[in-house]
Formats: C-alpha cells, sequence, structure tokens
C-alpha cells in the first residue's frame, strides 16, 4: 500500500475489485457458454455466503521497474465483504475489514490506521471479490481462458474499467470449483498474482474481523 510500505499488499488490486462489485448497479449478464456457465454456478455455490481461509502467496510485477515483490502470508474470508489479510513476510503488518470499517494495523511500529469502510471503497480502494463472489456475473464480462482435465481459467474483464483495474484471472480446480489462483492487471501491464493453499471453508470467529487497537497505538484516521 502507498502510505505504509513499498511491499504490496492485496492493495490496489483485490480491494478495487471490491469496489467494483459494490458500486456497480445491476445489469443484464451476458449469455454464457454451457461450460463456462457450469464452471461460473459451481465457484458461486463453492463461495457464495461462505467462510474460509487460506494460505497466500503474493507476486506483484511492476513492469516499468523490471521488479517482483514477494510478500506470504494468512487470510481469511466471510460474506458479504468481510476479511482479513495477516503478512508474514517480508514484513509484518495486516488488513481487516468488517465490511463497514477498515483497519490496517502495524504492530512493529504500534500503528493502526483507521477508515469507514465505504468511502474509502468507493475511492478507489475495497476488498477481494472472494468475499461476495455471487456478484460475479453482475460486475465483470466472462470469457474461458485455457481449459485442461483438472483445471479451467477464466479472464474477468470489469464492466466500469478503471486504470487500475484492466483484467482478472482465475484458475479453478475441478472438478471441487476451488480457486488456487487469482491474477489481476492493470492498463499498465502490471500484475499481482496471489496463490491460495492450504484452503478451508468453514466458520469461525467473527470478532476476527474488528480490531481494537492496544494500548498506547498510534492512531491515524483515513479520510
Amino acid at each position: 500500500m502507498k502510505y505504509m510500505t513499498r511491499i504490496i499488499s492485496p492493495w490496489p488490486s483485490l480491494f478495487l475489485i471490491f469496489m467494483v462489485l459494490t458500486i456497480m448497479p445491476c445489469s443484464a449478464a451476458r449469455s454464457l457458454d454451457h461450460e463456462t456457465a457450469k464452471i461460473v454456478s459451481g465457484i458461486e455455490a463453492k463461495y457464495a455466503n461462505k467462510s474460509f481461509s487460506a494460505d497466500f502467496e503474493q507476486a506483484t510485477r511492476l513492469t516499468a521497474l523490471d521488479v517482483t515483490e514477494i510478500a506470504k502470508g494468512k487470510a481469511w474470508f466471510s460474506h458479504p465483504g468481510k476479511m482479513k489479510w495477516t503478512y508474514q513476510s517480508p514484513d509484518h503488518h495486516e488488513i481487516i475489514t468488517n465490511g463497514k470499517k477498515l483497519w490496517i494495523y502495524r504492530p512493529e511500529n504500534n500503528q493502526v490506521m483507521i477508515g469507514n469502510a465505504a468511502p474509502f471503497f468507493q475511492s478507489g480502494s475495497g476488498g477481494a471479490f472472494l468475499a461476495d463472489i455471487h456478484k460475479i456475473r453482475e460486475a465483470f464480462t466472462i470469457e474461458p481462458g485455457k481449459s485442461g482435465e483438472n483445471a479451467s481459467q477464466l479472464e474477468l474483464t470489469p464492466k466500469k474499467k478503471t486504470p487500475e483495474l484492466a483484467k482478472i484471472r482465475i484458475i479453478v480446480d475441478l472438478p471441487g470449483y476451488e480457486i488456487p489462483v487469482v491474477e489481476t492487471e492493470n492498463i499498465y501491464g502490471d500484475t499481482t498474482k496471489f496463490i491460495f493453499t492450504n484452503i478451508r471453508f468453514g466458520s469461525f470467529d467473527e470478532q476476527i474481523f474488528k480490531l481494537t487497537p492496544p494500548p498506547g497505538a498510534e492512531i491515524i484516521e483515513i479520510d
């Protein structure tokens, strides 16, 4: 994130995805071919209204600088729009939202950034589309990509385009319909790829989607 550290977080790619999903009005869905429609229905059934966690590795390619940056951690998702990202390397920090409020916690600095989720998302940031996947048909044009016996690729083009988000590519494992890979691309050709492992569906304490600042923490309000 630009005002936190040079090592990137799910921002802006994942947050922009959520912004597109939450503020876009409903529109008529484009017809999908039979196989693509089957895959979309499968991931909707797998993820919609569900809670899950996963380990992740994030690789961001900055084309102009010819640099790739790697980060690792664990993430939790819950419908609608709740998530927690705990970055374990290269530096420890957390990004948490309950869909209404946003917290960014840097324990090494004992610093907490706090903002209202909705205005922040509408300004160009947001949460992961995996936390509200049932809206995928409304927000994106969906095209089939490369497919094999055990996996298929879908290419998602946002109906409301922004410079920061031009394309999303997802890999869908078959026949289970889990999504182990999400890659976003902006108009400059920069990409951010998330590889999810140890994906586990099931309920967990919703209190993880809020943060009480520790004693003595520096509080920074996000406009």
